[in-house]
């Protein structure tokens, strides 16, 4: 996990190795002050010597002076190393997740992948500034000034070997309890970010059904857990402060009894007595830090184990490895013996045997029930996802042999749901192709029944579209999600049930319009409406993730009882259904 977390450090090397050098060098300048501080007592003030106040002053101010310049290089490049670090591992996160198949997604869902892009990430960044600052501040100025109390008094030193038992031993179990609480905070944090991206993703729906009461309960219980959890780590985390305390003035008191003797005694003076006081508080502070650092690092723990999650997975669907096809030779498609399932554990297929054959230039229509699978056989002709058994071939070739970037620029495909972007109309056709001309553009919206629409916004093509093209009506953005998929000019086009929110007249115009401008193109369409697909080559029944009949329309309403039902009852629903 180190490995994969550190690796993201990169060009800030420099900057996170001079970090704990700045951090030393400020730390043994300033533990030498309070014994400095000591001869300017016993040798200046008590020896009545001003010229030794004045020398030993000097060097004291010359201390402090290095420290501070130390302490300021050390706290720019722990924030340079730290802030660089932080972003690299959102870049590097984001850049992994680009490479994922639905099934990566799946795993670990957006909300998750939400929290550890910002929550995970912050919670690593402090921690790694700590790690390069505190830890080597608190292990030092401890260290040092332990080593100073021993040469000043070994008597009065063992206050503190008692002290350390004490802390250690507490540390210990509020440690251990919290590491299994902070584990569980960022599970709760998983579930806050789920309801809320749910519900400002689905506002319209929650306005429509007036559900905001019962939005604002289900949040409100998320937050709840959340609060719940939380209280109880930072109630064991409160127990620090106290327990300090009560060792430092412990400690203080302890020195003052042993300390007093000895001065009495004669074989400590009255200096050395006052810099013990300053260490010890030096080693309480310490002791202090390291126990903050012991609760940051066991909050970050989780994180980092999150984040490292993230940049370990490796995408189930990758280019492959040697002899990758450079070619797709034509739109042709074969399933032979295609079976899928989304859990890889389990048996439930999506489909089950499929073999099917379509050829290159041929337009084909896929229908059925609701979850029969007709979304499942599109998505594995893209290679979205892998088929679990049997081979699917795209231009006579094994999908799984073409580099990703090959096949999909050859397949085509518009999803179920419509996504555009921020920005404006043309970013978004852009995204078909990058080169493509406003008149390309235009072209391809002339294509999908678009153009009426989009001359009529405000500024054309350059219409801002807001996040989720709010602006747009459902129907609008899926012909803008078809004229995008046009602009790539594709062998293969899949059409998911992508002019269900148009009317059966923008339909009809879009079928067209198709068949007369991108001939030679393999179209499947997938839709439950049969009117879309009533003049494909071929139509594909399918029923419980298997093909129950092909053939024509005319065919299929001798053959398929399935088929002849549902057009049907969809004329008898509307009669210019045709």
């Amino acid at each position: 996990m180190f490995k994969i977390l550190f690796k993201q450090i990169g060009r800030f090397k420099a900057a996170t190795a001079l970090t704990p050098v700045f951090t030393a060098l400020e730390v043994l300048m300033g533990v030498l002050i309070p014994y400095v501080t000591a001869w300017i007592i016993d040798r200046g003030v008590l020896g009545h010597d001003l010229g030794a106040v004045y020398r030993y002053g000097g060097l004291l101010l010359a201390l402090a002076a290095v420290s501070t310049l130390m302490g300021v290089l050390a706290g720019r490049f722990s924030a340079l190393a730290s802030t660089g670090f932080g972003s690299n591992l959102r870049e590097a996160m984001f850049r992994n997740i680009q490479t994922f198949s639905f099934t990566n997604i799946d795993k670990f869902s957006t909300s998750g992948l939400v929290t550890r892009m910002t929550t995970d990430v912050s919670n690593l960044q402090n921690a790694f500034q700590m790690l390069l600052r505190v830890s080597v501040r608190a292990p030092l100025n401890l260290v040092t000034s332990v080593l100073m109390c021993l040469f000043i008094s070994k008597e009065v030193s063992l206050v503190f070997v008692v002290a350390l038992a004490i802390l250690g031993v507490s540390l210990f179990f509020i440690i251990r309890k919290t590491v299994r609480l902070f584990s569980q905070v960022f599970e709760r944090y998983d579930d806050v970010n789920r309801v809320v991206q749910e519900n400002v993703a689905a506002i319209r729906v929650v306005k429509a059904f007036v559900r905001e009461e019962h939005e604002n309960r289900k949040f409100g219980r998320a937050v709840e857990q959340l609060y719940r959890l939380f209280v109880r780590t930072e109630r064991l985390q409160a127990l620090n402060h106290p327990l300090m305390m009560l060792v430092v003035y412990g400690c203080i008191i302890a020195i003052s009894w042993i300390g007093a003797h000895l001065v009495v005694g004669g074989t400590m003076t009255t200096g050395q007595l006052t810099s013990l006081f300053a260490y010890v508080m030096t080693i309480m502070m310490s002791l202090m830090m390291l126990s903050m650092i012991f609760v940051q690092l066991t909050m970050s723990a989780a994180s980092a184990r999150r984040i490292a999650e993230v940049l370990d997975e490796r995408a189930d669907i990758a280019d492959p490895v040697e002899g990758a096809v450079a070619e797709v030779a034509d739109g042709s498609i074969d399933f032979n013996d295609v079976s899928f399932t989304y859990n890889k554990e389990g048996s439930e297929m999506a489909i089950s045997h499929i073999d099917l054959h379509i050829a290159s230039g041929s337009m084909v229509g896929v229908m059925g029930p609701t979850g029969c699978g007709k979304s499942t056989l599109a998505a594995l002709i893209a290679r979205l996802y892998d088929a679990s058994e049997g081979v699917v071939s795209v231009g006579g070739a094994d999908v799984r042999r073409y580099r990703l970037e090959t096949l999909r620029d050859a397949v085509s495909m518009v999803l179920q749901k419509n996504v555009l972007f921020s920005g404006t109309v043309l970013d978004n056709l852009r995204w078909g192709r990058d080169d493509a001309t406003r008149e390309e553009c235009m072209k391809a919206c002339d294509i999908a029944c678009a153009t009426e629409f989009v001359e009529q916004l405000p500024e054309g093509l350059d219409t801002h579209l807001e996040q989720g093209a709010t602006n747009l009506s459902g129907g609008q953005r899926q012909r803008l999600c078809i004229a995008r998929a046009l602009l790539k000019r594709p062998q293969v086009l899949i059409l998911d049930d992508s002019t269900s929110a148009c009317d059966t007249a923008t339909d009809a115009h879009i079928r067209r319009a198709l068949a007369r401008e991108v001939s030679g193109v393999t179209k499947v369409i997938v839709s439950q409406r049969l009117s879309s697909i009533v003049d494909a080559d071929m139509i594909v029944v399918m029923e419980s993730g298997r093909i129950v009949a092909t053939g024509r329309h005319e065919e299929l309403l001798e053959q398929c009882a399935l088929y002849r039902e549902t057009w049907e009852m969809q004329t008898q629903a509307d009669p210019d259904f045709d």
